[in-house]
């Protein structure tokens, strides 16, 4: 090939070069997505969403963490934000001290835990009668189950408090072991609710199957409805016993006795927390050991202390709680 053949050749790619064109369906397709793929645009307003919402949740969580870990000195300067300049643990010490914390979680878990147990044996039974007989007043049983959900705890207090005084459970666990034995504990309608829906899921035939194969109500129950309904069990127990943990005020009423002659020494982690103020002056005032002034950061840690056997719990048994979410069909709480 001589030089002019080359000249000739350049010139003709100069004139079949074609600009490359703008394909809408494929600029679509990679930004919108499709019917198959999602695209990067969606993708990316989902995940700024789920961020954004996130944070809402764990902010006061981080904050709590990181106020808990600064010294005095750290909370007084203004440069020091989030991250203190060394991680110090004197405040959980002091809280640690001021709460009494074996104790207190000792009694914690009994007071949560005890009531729970009873609270998901009694309203699996009422859930499972309410799903799979039919009686005359079932359905005003049903309104008036929903209307006790919906009905305020404050309304009923003063009449509660009356009648367990007359009935002399004020300062013992019957006062919450009682109810939950007739599915009258903390938020028991919406778990006989709970049950009530997933028993009515499992299917009819397989229950008359069991029958003509010579099983009773009991054994039916117990073999085959009980068993498939582990999702709703594990989403009522979890539920419940937070309710029961946080649950300061009944706790103090008819637990502890404050105020009557049947006060004790029942106490809780959250009742700690809620007078932790006063329980630390008090403890000031009556060791030679003083734990100088309370602040923000001791405040913090107390609350830590308070949450962490929660939080520990719920890391543990967050695959299956997640799971038994799905599954029971409870979109939030």
């Amino acid at each position: 090939m001589n030089t002019l053949d080359a000249m000739k050749m350049k010139s003709n790619d100069k004139v079949n070069f074609i600009p490359p064109t703008f394909n809408k369906d494929k600029f679509r397709k990679v930004f919108l997505g499709s019917k198959d793929r999602q695209g990067a645009v969606p993708t990316l307003i989902k995940y700024v969403l789920l961020i954004g919402i996130g944070f809402v949740y764990l902010y006061p969580l981080m904050y709590m963490i990181s106020t808990s870990l600064m010294s005095l000195d750290d909370l007084l300067d203004a440069s020091i934000k989030w991250i203190p300049s060394n991680f110090y643990i004197g405040n959980y010490k002091n809280a640690f001290k001021v709460m009494n914390f074996w104790k207190s979680l000792k009694d914690s878990i009994i007071l949560a835990g005890l009531p729970t147990l009873i609270q998901v044996g009694t309203c699996a039974v009422i859930g499972y009668g309410f799903a799979r007989f039919e009686f005359r007043g079932k359905k005003i049983m049903l309104a008036i189950l929903l209307f006790s959900f919906i009905l305020p705890a404050q309304v009923t207090m003063m009449p509660t408090y009356v009648l367990f005084t007359n009935l002399k459970l004020i300062g013992t666990l019957h006062a919450f072991n009682l109810p939950a034995l007739l599915g009258q504990g903390v938020k028991a309608q919406i778990f006989i609710l709970i049950f009530y829906q997933f028993f009515k899921q499992v299917p009819q035939a397989l229950i008359e199957a069991a029958h003509i194969d010579g099983a009773g109500y009991f054994k039916s129950f117990f073999k085959i409805s009980l068993p498939s309904a582990t999702p709703a069990i594990l989403v009522v127990f979890l539920f419940s016993i937070v309710w029961y943990w946080n649950e300061s005020y009944l706790t103090t009423l008819f637990i502890a006795g404050k105020g009557t002659g049947s006060a004790n020494a029942w106490t809780s982690l959250v009742v700690e927390l809620k007078n932790f103020e006063n329980i630390y002056e008090q403890y000031n005032q009556g060791n030679q050991q003083q734990l100088g002034n309370i602040n923000e950061s001791i405040k913090m840690a107390g609350t830590m202390l308070s949450i962490l056997p929660l939080l520990l719990m719920y890391g543990f048994l967050q695959k299956y709680f997640v799971e038994s979410i799905d599954r029971t069909g409870i979109t939030g709480e």
